[in-house]
């Protein structure tokens, strides 16, 4: 049961029988509902029934026997701050009522009307104020709980932008306190830059005051904190308004998505670089191929699509073990990426099978150079797990554009020719066979 469904209690303190009388005449018979009402005439039982609760005002002579003056209003707050209290007042002395007012009393009332219908109905309505104002703090409590137990940070701003309220996860994003934070510009305690450009940009909370309408960010803001540290952050804003629909401020509500994006990052490496050697796979050797593509039709160029393939690899893979085999396949990966230039790609297949991007070369016999390199540093032994391993290659080559014009067709190509080097006799390198004009002639097989 709630205080408004429940007959109101009211505790009388005086020792002046004929206002405690005249008080509880009129409250006993109020319309429509009566006050159940407590007589005390000394401060010390005031305060012993005031701790035992259910009071929902009281009126009290400061006057009393075992005390007078302010003093007794102050005992009476400090063992009932929330209910509400009204003074009663001798008529030529109205300044001790008007101090206890200041102090947190309700109102009062002077001593020749307390018959009046009008005392009800007063009391009512501080206790009504009183149940008002509770409701009040008990939903700006819940409020401030929620804000604070929520892992998204919140900031509210007035009609100039300025910041009013930070719950706790903001404060700790931001680097700023809600006390330090207090009245300042909403861009100096949320500095935000673009991701890309690293240009400032300007806070949406501005934009929601001038259009009164609900803003984002862009995509990979970053927030820069009060000690400099970065945070890549979303967020969304809202305009407040009042019950008359006028714009009175703007909360916005963000959350930190660094690791969200650096998982994300990571995901999409993962998904392009293969698990063994961290090469690029078979995906992003496309995609690259692809793009070497485009630049060679408009800087009128060549690339060249190596397809490698160890020699014997299985046997030593089915002597040593697994273990061997893919150190040894480490091994081989750091060998051709230390052959290559940086602007050339070493991607992994899948087994003992390469495939390498050379790129920009103006004749087609520019791939037989790194083809022979490539032959030269693997045939230096691996020192594996005190093994020393010797391995050698086949290596197939196909040409852009006469070799074909998609990333499919030249490795497919380059395919081919690896085969035909393997029956060369291996750790050589072949074009691919179907091509018979090259510019400046054919490069031969080692």
């Amino acid at each position: 049961m709630t205080r408004s469904d429940r007959t109101n209690r009211v505790l009388i303190v005086t020792a002046a029988d004929p206002d405690a009388k005249a008080l509880g005449d009129v409250l006993s018979n109020a319309c429509p509902e009566p006050f159940i009402i407590e007589h005390v005439t000394r401060l010390a039982d005031a305060l012993k029934r005031l701790q035992k609760g259910g009071i929902d005002a009281i009126l009290a002579d400061l006057s009393l026997p075992d005390s007078s003056g302010i003093e007794t209003f102050d005992k009476l707050f400090a063992v009932a701050p929330h209910t509400a209290i009204m003074t009663l007042s001798a008529m030529d002395n109205d300044k001790i009522a008007t101090e206890a007012m200041q102090r947190g009393a309700q109102g009062y009332l002077s001593k020749g009307h307390f018959g009046s219908y009008l005392v009800p109905q007063s009391l009512r309505n501080i206790i009504q104020r009183k149940t008002v104002e509770e409701t009040f703090f008990i939903e700006k409590t819940r409020a401030e709980i929620t804000l604070n137990s929520i892992s998204d940070a919140v900031i509210g701003t007035d009609m100039s932008g300025n910041v009013d309220y930070l719950n706790i996860a903001a404060e700790g994003m931001t680097g700023w306190s809600r006390e330090e934070a207090r009245g300042r510009p909403i861009g100096e305690v949320m500095r935000i830059i673009d991701g890309t450009s690293r240009v400032p940009e300007p806070n949406p909370i501005k934009l929601a005051l001038q259009h009164g309408q609900p803003m984002g960010l862009t995509a990979g803001t970053i927030l820069i904190r009060r000690d400099g540290k970065e945070v890549v952050i979303e967020d969304s804003v809202a305009p407040i308004c009042d019950w008359d629909g006028k714009l009175t401020g703007a909360v916005i509500v963000f959350h930190d998505i660094t690791a969200a994006k650096d998982m994300g990052l990571k995901m999409a490496y993962l998904a392009q670089h293969d698990f063994l050697t961290d090469l690029p796979n078979r995906m992003l050797l496309n995609d690259r191929i692809t793009q070497a593509i485009a630049l060679s039709k408009r800087h009128s160029t060549r690339l060249a699509v190596m397809f490698l393939d160890l020699d014997n690899f299985k046997y030593i893979n089915d002597s040593l073990g697994h273990a061997i085999g893919d150190e040894l396949l480490k091994s081989v990966a750091r060998v051709l990426c230390a052959c290559v230039r940086s602007s050339d790609t070493v991607s992994r297949q899948g087994g003992d099978e390469f495939v390498i991007l050379v790129t920009e070369d103006k004749y087609a016999e520019g791939a037989a150079l790194p083809a022979s390199k490539l032959l030269a540093a693997l045939a230096v032994p691996h020192s594996i797990a005190e093994h020393e391993l010797h391995v050698t290659a086949s290596i197939g080559i196909s040409v852009y554009p006469e070799d074909g014009h998609d990333a499919e067709t030249l490795i497919k190509n380059a395919d081919t020719a690896m085969y035909h080097a393997k029956e060369k006799g291996r750790n050589n390198y072949q074009f691919f066979p179907e091509r018979h004009e090259r510019p400046r002639g054919r490069a031969s097989s080692h």
